[in-house]
């Protein structure tokens, strides 16, 4: 929030309260970080998002499809739409969401971690048309820490074809409902 208190010219609290009726009004909301000790420099700042990426895309001036696909944040209102998605999906089964974020401070990044009862399912998020075997390297640090099985690591991506790999799961953004049955 410093950051965006900086970039306005208002004060951090002026900011947090602005957000919080945005976060009330079901504008926005916060991805809290997930705190697993598997690391003990990791960031614990909440990840900022918007339930209804068009109004993100308002707000940076995006008018067409065209101008989305060449622009610099693609992959992060990507990232904001899947997991929008998913929380939606889960608020319509009547159930609230298990999801987090994990961060180091060598921003060493997972997008999305479901918390199963007490199982951390990971999923990186890139907006991609192609599958790359690269999408899966925050995932494989971060699975060497929490000792995950490759098998069960998993990046959405913005591509039609969902697959296995030596590396893990491709799963096209298409193809959700695979994620919604580790809810």
């Amino acid at each position: 929030m410093r950051s965006l208190s900086a970039d306005v010219g208002v004060s951090p609290n002026t900011i947090k309260s602005w957000l919080s009726v945005l976060e009330a009004s079901f504008i926005d909301y916060f991805l809290q970080p997930h705190f697993s000790n598997f690391n003990k420099r990791l960031i614990k700042s909440p990840k900022l998002y918007f339930y209804d990426t068009g109004i993100a895309c308002s707000l940076l001036g995006l008018e067409s499809k065209d101008q989305l696909s060449t622009h610099f944040l693609i992959g992060g209102l990507f990232e904001n739409f899947i997991i929008s998605e998913l929380i939606k999906s889960k608020w319509n089964i009547g159930k609230r969401h298990n999801f987090y974020f994990w961060q180091d401070k060598t921003h060493k990044e997972v997008d999305l971690i479901i918390d199963k009862a007490g199982k951390l399912l990971p999923y990186e998020i890139k907006s991609g048309l192609t599958k790359s075997l690269s999408y899966f390297s925050n995932l494989n640090y971060w699975a060497k820490l929490s000792n995950t099985p490759q098998d069960q690591l998993n990046v959405i991506y913005g591509g039609l074809d969902s697959m296995k790999s030596s590396k893990g799961n491709f799963i096209s953004w298409k193809d959700l409902d695979q994620v919604k049955g580790h809810y």
